[in-house]
C-alpha cells in the first residue's frame, strides 16, 4: 500500500447490514478497492546487499504496512462473509437467499485472494529477513548423506525428486545446490516457484499451465512458441506435454532440470492440483518406456519441493508423490552447528555452550543460523554490543529477543487459523504428546511449529513452547 494511504482508513461499518431484507451492501468492504493497491506488490525485489542499510530498512517498512493493511482487510472481509453466511442461515425468501449465495461466492472469493496475497507477503519479509542476516547466511552446511543422494539421481535420466521439510528447514538452499550440479554437468535448468505466481495465473489449468510453458521458455531463453504447438483440438494436460515434447525436450539432447518450488500452495486449487498431479506422473511413467517417445522423456529431470505431507487425497496412480526419490532435510545436529559457529568466527564458543543452544531451539537451521549471526555481529563489535549466549537465551522467548519477528510472524499464522490456535495450545500447554487432527498436525508440521511423533505432536522446539504457552493463553 502506498506511504500516503492511511490503513486506518478501511472500515467495516456492517450496522446497516440487511438480513432478511436485502444484499449486504458490497461496497461496505470495498476489499477489491483495497486490493486494487495492495495487489501490485512486486514480489521478490530485495535490495542488494550492498545497498544503504537506511534503505533496507525502509524496504522492510514499507513491507511491513502493505502486510499490516492486508491483515485488517482479510480480518474485515472474513467478518463480511460471516455476516453473509449467517443472513443466508435466517432468509426464508428464496429470491434473496438466492442472491446470498450468489453474493457470498464473490466475497469468499475474495477472502481467499487476501489470504492468499497474506501468504506471499509473509514469504517476501521471511525471504528478507534471510538477506539481512548478513553475508554469512550463504554459508551452506552439508548434512550427509543427503547432498550426494540428490547429486546422483539428478543425473538419471526420466528422475523425480521430492525436497520435503517444514518452512525454514533449507530446502530452498538444497534445491539451488542441486541445480547447480546440475548446471555443471552441462545440463539445463528451469526453475518455478509457485509462491510468486500471481492469483490470476492460479485462475484455471490452462492459464496455469501455459504461465508453466512460456516461464520454462524463457528460462531457457527460447521463444514461446504457444500458437505453433498449442492445439484447441486436444486436451490441456495434452497440449502442454506436447510443448515439451516436442519443443522444449526437442531442441537439444541436453537434460533439462524443471523444479517447482512451494508446490504445496497447489493443494488449495482443486482446478489444477489433481490435473498437474496427474500430468508430472505421466511425464515420469513416459521416461521408462523404452522407444522414441520414453527416450525424449528420459531428458527430463523433475525436482518438487514443498513442505507439507497435507496434500488432498490423489489416486496412486496419478500421484507423484509416491514414486522417484523422497528426501526428508533434517535438523542440524551438534556437529553441523558446531561447523556453522566455526565459519561464522564463533570457534571460541564450546562444545557445552552450542548444546545449551540447541537445548531451546533444536537442530532448526534458521533458527541456530540466527543466533550464531547474532552472536558472531555482537563479537565483532564488542565495544558497541555485549550479547552473551546467557543474556541470548535469557531473552529468546521474549519481545526483546533475536527470534521476536519470526515469532511475531508465527503467531500471526495462528491467530488466521482458529484450528491450527486451537491445536497448538493443546500442544504447548502439556509436556505430553498430543494427538491431534490429521489436517491440523500436518499444517503446524509444515510451519516447523511441531514435530510429529508417531501419530502425535510435541513443540517443534522449547523455544515455541514457552513463547506461545503465554501468548495463546
Amino acid at each position: 500500500m502506498p506511504d500516503s494511504q492511511d490503513p486506518k482508513q478501511v472500515s467495516n461499518d456492517l450496522r446497516n447490514s440487511q438480513f432478511g431484507g436485502g444484499l449486504i451492501n458490497a461496497g461496505t468492504v470495498n476489499a477489491g478497492q483495497i486490493g486494487g493497491d495492495i495487489y501490485n506488490i512486486h514480489l521478490g525485489q530485495h535490495t542488494p546487499a550492498s545497498a544503504n542499510s537506511v534503505q533496507s530498512q525502509n524496504q522492510r517498512q514499507r513491507s511491513q504496512q502493505e502486510r499490516n493493511s492486508l491483515d485488517q482487510a482479510y480480518t474485515l472481509q472474513s467478518q463480511k462473509v460471516s455476516n453473509l453466511r449467517t443472513a443466508l442461515v435466517i432468509e426464508t425468501d428464496v429470491s434473496r437467499k438466492f442472491q446470498y449465495e450468489q453474493q457470498l461466492q464473490s466475497e469468499e472469493c475474495t477472502l481467499k485472494e487476501l489470504g492468499d496475497k497474506l501468504d506471499a507477503i509473509e514469504q517476501q519479509l521471511q525471504t528478507n529477513d534471510n538477506s539481512g542476516l548478513g553475508a554469512n547466511t550463504t554459508i551452506y552446511i552439508e548434512r550427509p548423506p543427503i547432498e550426494d543422494k540428490c547429486y546422483k539421481a539428478i543425473t538419471q535420466p526420466g528422475v523425480l525428486i521430492r525436497l520435503k521439510a517444514p518452512q525454514r528447514m533449507g530446502k530452498t538452499l538444497l534445491l539451488e545446490k542441486t541445480l547447480d550440479y546440475a548446471r555443471h554437468q552441462g545440463y539445463q535448468t528451469a526453475k518455478l516457484d509457485l509462491q510468486l505466481a500471481d492469483i490470476d495465473i492460479l485462475a484455471n489449468l490452462k492459464t496455469f499451465l501455459q504461465w508453466l510453458c512460456i516461464d520454462v521458455a524463457d528460462s531457457l531463453e527460447l521463444e514461446p512458441q504457444l500458437d505453433k504447438h498449442w492445439q484447441e483440438v486436444f486436451g490441456l494436460n495434452k497440449n502442454c506435454t506436447r510443448y515439451f515434447q516436442k519443443y522444449l525436450l526437442s531442441v537439444t539432447d541436453t537434460p533439462l532440470v524443471l523444479a517447482i518450488d512451494n508446490f504445496e500452495r497447489l493443494f488449495e486449487y482443486p482446478e489444477i492440483f489433481p490435473q498437474f498431479c496427474l500430468l508430472l506422473r505421466g511425464w515420469y511413467e513416459a521416461a521408462k518406456q523404452g522407444d522414441k517417445i520414453g527416450n525424449i522423456w528420459k531428458k527430463l529431470r523433475l525436482v518438487v519441493v514443498h513442505s507439507t505431507e497435507s496434500y488432498p487425497s490423489l489416486d496412486s496412480n496419478h500421484s507423484p508423490f509416491n514414486v522417484g526419490l523422497a528426501i526428508d532435510l533434517p535438523e542440524f545436529n551438534l556437529q553441523q552447528v558446531t561447523t556453522l559457529a566455526k565459519q561464522q568466527d564463533l570457534g571460541l564458543l564450546r562444545e557445552e555452550e552450542l548444546a545449551q543452544l540447541m537445548g531451546l531451539v533444536g537442530g532448526h537451521p534458521y533458527l541456530v543460523q540466527s543466533a550464531i549471526t547474532a552472536l558472531s555481529s555482537a563479537n565483532a563489535h564488542l565495544k558497541s554490543q555485549q550479547l552473551t549466549l546467557e543474556e541470548l537465551l535469557r531473552l529468546a522467548p521474549t519481545e526483546q529477543g533475536i527470534f521476536s519477528d519470526h515469532l511475531r510472524q508465527q503467531l500471526w499464522h495462528l491467530q488466521h487459523n482458529p484450528q491450527l490456535e486451537i491445536g497448538y495450545k493443546k500442544v504447548v500447554s502439556t509436556n505430553a504428546p498430543v494427538r491431534l487432527e490429521t489436517e491440523v498436525a500436518f499444517k503446524l508440521h509444515s510451519l516447523g511449529l511441531v514435530k510429529l511423533v508417531s501419530n502425535d505432536c510435541v513443540p517443534g522446539c522449547d523455544l515455541y513452547r514457552q513463547y506461545f504457552s503465554t501468548r495463546l493463553e
